[in-house]
């Protein structure tokens, strides 16, 4: 078993917080607010009907989105209560509860690889420091041979950028992009956000 991810052990000390959070972005999208923002990217990127991993998934707003476009969606979260919400408000996408750092769809039945693996909502910086770069590798063996994971989250909490791109180089991904918003501007020095368009190597 991996080490336990700091968003298990949150939910463990405060069980309520899951549901808070389901909560919290269904109330944001009833409002009108933009919550698929990465969601977009990934689609710019892929062609219509693509294979997409929401890794990290959540309560499902991104990869249920894209199933909406006509993708082909799986969503892996490690928690229960954010996968059940995923289930109940998109159920065109397949979803799935396990931990990233024990990745591995094949052995699920999910044998296909993906176009596109979406990580985003600084899913990075929950893990527990001594599986990121497992679960990088495991990203990278989900994705097809020209295939893109697009990763991103803040600085300030606990992963260095540089850490993080070493981390992935060892996992064997590579980058293509390194921006500082989903909206592609152009990561720089100060940049307080980090988003990595990674390839294969």
């Amino acid at each position: 078993m991996s080490e336990q991810s700091k968003w298990v052990q949150m939910t463990q000390a405060n069980p309520q917080h899951s549901h808070w959070y389901v909560e919290r972005f269904r109330t944001m999208a009833e409002s009108g607010a933009d919550v698929v923002g990465e969601a977009r990217l990934i689609d710019a990127m892929v062609p219509r009907g693509a294979r997409v991993l929401d890794a990290g998934c959540g309560p499902g707003r991104h990869g249920g989105y894209l199933a909406g476009l006509g993708h082909t969606v799986v969503g892996v979260d490690v928690d229960p209560v954010l996968i059940a919400a995923a289930q109940e408000d998109f159920p065109d996408a397949t979803w799935v509860v396990e931990d990233l750092a024990e990745l591995d769809l094949p052995a699920r039945g999910i044998a296909e690889p993906f176009d596109a693996i979406l990580c985003a909502g600084n899913v990075m910086t929950f893990l527990a420091t001594s599986t990121r770069r497992e679960v990088l590798r495991r990203m990278a063996r989900h994705l097809a041979h020209d295939g893109r994971a697009v990763i991103g989250f803040g600085a300030g909490r606990g992963y260095d950028f540089d850490d993080f791109l070493g981390d992935a180089v060892a996992a064997g991904l590579v980058a293509d992009h390194l921006l500082s918003t989903w909206d592609l501007r152009p990561a720089a020095e100060d940049s307080d956000f980090l988003v990595a368009v990674l390839r294969r190597a």
